[in-house]
């Protein structure tokens, strides 16, 4: 399949998600990585996901903001650049914004296009504000602009996006954070809880099917970015509760028996086997803060909504002693 100028459109892929998905579909499990979903559709789909009926993080959270916003004033200060991580529209940002006033805001996003469109909103709505967006995959080093080098900072990761890693992979973020923000920077971060498990899977297949759409639309990236030939009529999204894990598994379940390229490699399928494309683990109240702390963060205050459900943690990069 060529572009418009003759160039493969296989060469124009970025060179991570080839690599991820051509080893992920090599494993005997095969799985490729949740931060492939968000190209521009995906990212949009995600924002209809995070207005469904049957999706309560966005709306706890959200509430749950609005609520403690005079608590965060005094907590969080004066000045501070607001680093976003995975900002996606940016729904939730305006409430923090509005509450503390900071001196600047870092949006940090993997899908270019919705960044800059997001970061456009937000100047808009924020004309004082000084918007510095950043396009990048937080699970790598992140270089934040110069201009707030010099400035506390306040890290802000809503949506309990922590829980599409594994553990490890989570602590390791989680000091990443610490190293980049610096000693004595803040940390604000949605937590989803463990609950009942028909809440659970219902937050993740959505009678509309939109996080259907949202799954199947990896294997349409795939397709146009990969020069694949995957038959995506041949699979159906499928949301199941890990309990051992304390997760929701994503898995793309093919339907039939399948064979199919990306990037001119053979991959099959039998019927039944699956991609397993995100998890979005659960914590309990001491897990949730056992994380934070191994990550080199000292929970602060703690915020959840009525029934318990979601919470809202403020923690900060203290020196770890190395002793009692």
């Amino acid at each position: 399949m060529l572009l418009s100028d003759d160039v493969p459109m296989v060469t124009r892929a970025d060179p991570a998600f080839r690599a991820d998905v051509l080893a992920g579909l090599s494993l005997s499990q095969k799985a490729i990585p949740a931060r492939w979903f968000y190209d521009r559709k995906g990212s949009e789909l995600f924002e209809d996901i995070t207005a469904l009926p049957e999706y309560y993080p966005t709306r706890a959270e959200t509430a749950i903001l609005k609520t403690i916003c005079p608590e965060l004033v005094g907590a969080v200060g004066d000045g501070v650049a607001v680093v976003e991580f995975g900002s996606g529209s940016s729904v939730k940002t305006p409430i923090l914004l509005n509450c503390i006033e900071p001196a600047a805001y870092v949006p940090i996003d993997i899908s270019g296009d919705f960044l800059r469109s997001s970061a456009a909103t937000l100047s808009g709505q924020f004309p004082g504000l000084p918007v510095l967006p950043v396009e990048a995959d937080f699970m790598h080093p992140v270089p934040l602009p110069d201009a707030v080098a010099d400035m506390p900072k306040l890290g802000f990761f809503p949506g309990s996006t922590i829980g599409n890693m594994e553990p490890l992979a989570a602590g390791t973020l989680l000091r990443a954070m610490r190293d980049w923000l610096g000693e004595g920077a803040m940390l604000l971060i949605g937590i989803d809880r463990v609950k009942d498990e028909d809440t659970l899977v219902a937050a993740y297949d959505d009678a509309a099917g939109v996080t259907a759409a949202f799954n199947l639309n990896l294997l349409d990236r795939i397709n146009r970015e990969l020069a694949g030939t995957v038959p995506v009529d041949a699979f159906a999204h499928e949301a199941r509760w890990n309990d051992d894990a304390a997760r929701i598994e994503m898995h793309l379940r093919a339907t039939r028996d399948v064979g199919f390229t990306v990037d001119g490699r053979s991959f099959a399928m039998r019927a039944g086997e699956t991609i397993h494309t995100e998890n979005s683990h659960k914590y309990g109240d001491r897990d949730a803060r056992l994380l934070l702390r191994s990550g080199g963060w000292t929970p602060q205050q703690q915020w959840c909504g009525d029934d318990g459900a979601f919470c809202v943690i403020l923690a900060e990069a203290q020196t770890v002693p190395i002793a009692p």
